[in-house]
């Protein structure tokens, strides 16, 4: 039986530790009232793994729902055929209303459409207001199997809620993933960051 002392973390206690194995910074965008965010680079063989990190996404408008989409073409086009599964939690600020429910509108099944980040659709384009989360796409240049994703976000809708949107699923793709789109149902983003990273 191990012993705690012999128990071996994946972590770098370096200023950059994340326990889940080494993560290279690849590319940075910012958005400025932008139609949509693309990364065409940087996604390829080098890493079995690729994390997309969102920082303060904030729309144009309200109402609209955070979206991506990946492509085998550069990014020529996107709409990679996918099958994907969705939940949300929910509550409200002034604590009279709570969810936690599965999501039939926003899957998708051998769909090639954008994919939901943001459950409700409706988020709120106040000030003060954007979306946060996260976006794991794995083996995206494999050619052998179909490219798993999953995706956690937490955002403010309209009335305002706090909305924590669960989604996951896959690319239904044998052709390599090599770019990845990123942007609202209508209208542009604002303002915001999306952080590319690569995990070994």
């Amino acid at each position: 039986m191990a012993t705690y002392a012999s128990i071996k973390y994946d972590m770098d206690l370096s200023s950059n530790a994340t326990g889940t194995g080494g993560m290279t910074l690849l590319s940075t965008q910012t958005a400025s009232s932008s139609s949509a965010i693309s990364f065409t680079s940087g996604i390829d063989s080098t890493y079995k793994e690729y994390i997309f990190k969102f920082y303060d996404i904030h729309p144009s408008h309200a109402s609209t729902s955070f979206q991506f989409n990946g492509s085998i073409d550069a990014g020529s086009n996107y709409n990679v055929t996918k099958t994907t599964t969705s939940f949300k939690s929910a509550h409200d600020e002034g604590g009279t209303d709570a969810a936690l429910a599965y999501q039939a509108n926003h899957d998708l099944a051998q769909g090639t459409g954008f994919q939901n980040l943001a459950s409700y659709g409706d988020s709120d384009n106040a000030a003060d207001s954007s979306l946060a989360g996260t976006l794991h796409l794995f083996d995206p240049s494999s050619t052998t199997f179909i490219k798993h994703f999953i995706a956690t976000t937490n955002y403010v809708a309209n009335t305002p809620y706090s909305v924590n949107t669960f989604m996951a699923g896959y690319f239904n793709a044998t052709d390599d993933i090599d770019a990845i789109q990123f942007k609202f149902s209508s209208n542009n983003i604002d303002a915001g960051t999306i952080k590319l990273y690569g995990v070994s």
